[in-house]
């Protein structure tokens, strides 16, 4: 049977679902972040080198990453299952989503987190004017304007669909689940359609199964 190491408060929620939207069959082996560090704990590393979640096994295969993960779930046991028809234009928005999550996204949303972290870690008195004014300036220069761009492109793609691959959840809307909770929870400029979205996932019964198994998601 297919395994889900699970952390918690992790990008590991969205397998859960995606799971639960298939009704697939799966174990869930739970490990918990450390209170002070944050960070996954070290046994993790025996089930993948880099100690990351999430992370599946399935008999002799381990996959990481969410999006080979999300992948492999529907192509090994979704038949046919949220995917747009191949060839579609919502097939090739799909597919998009799939890359478009992690790597336009969820970077500039990380760099809000960890420059927020900088203005508030403890050091001397003298350099915390310094630090504080370099977290601002980056902030202000460079990750508010692309966030904002981010968000606008968004909102302008939820008018086209209730979903993002049209008007049928896909494994896009999966893929997009992290990064949609982090700005609906944390950016003040959030739209009204985007928060709408993130509403419509959490009142899917399949969500709430996967959140009953695997706990509520608390990073945001």
């Amino acid at each position: 049977m297919l395994t889900v190491h699970h952390l918690n408060n992790s990008r590991s929620q969205r397998v859960l679902w995606l799971l639960e939207e298939l009704g697939v069959p799966y174990e869930i082996v739970k490990y918990e972040r450390d209170k002070k560090t944050m960070l996954a704990p070290p046994e993790l590393a025996k089930i993948h080198p880099l100690g990351k979640s999430p992370v599946v096994t399935d008999g002799k295969d381990t996959v990481a990453e969410s999006g080979a993960i999300i992948e492999y779930i529907a192509d090994q046991y979704g038949d046919g299952k949220l995917l747009p028809s191949r060839g579609s234009q919502d097939y090739l928005r799909c597919r998009y989503y799939m890359h478009y999550a992690e790597g336009s996204l969820m970077p500039f949303l990380l760099m809000k987190l960890i420059f927020a972290r900088v203005r508030s870690a403890p050091v001397p008195f003298f350099i915390k004017p310094i630090t504080k004014k370099i977290a601002n300036q980056v902030e202000g220069d460079f990750i508010h304007p692309n966030l904002e761009r981010h968000v606008s492109f968004l909102d302008g793609e939820l008018e086209k669909s209730t979903w993002f691959a049209g008007n049928d959840l896909t494994i896009a809307d999966v893929q997009m689940l992290y990064p949609m909770e982090a700005l609906a929870a944390r950016w003040p400029g959030v739209t009204k359609r985007i928060t709408e979205w993130v509403e419509r996932v959490h009142a899917r019964p399949a969500y709430m199964r996967a959140e009953e198994r695997g706990g509520k998601n608390e990073m945001f």
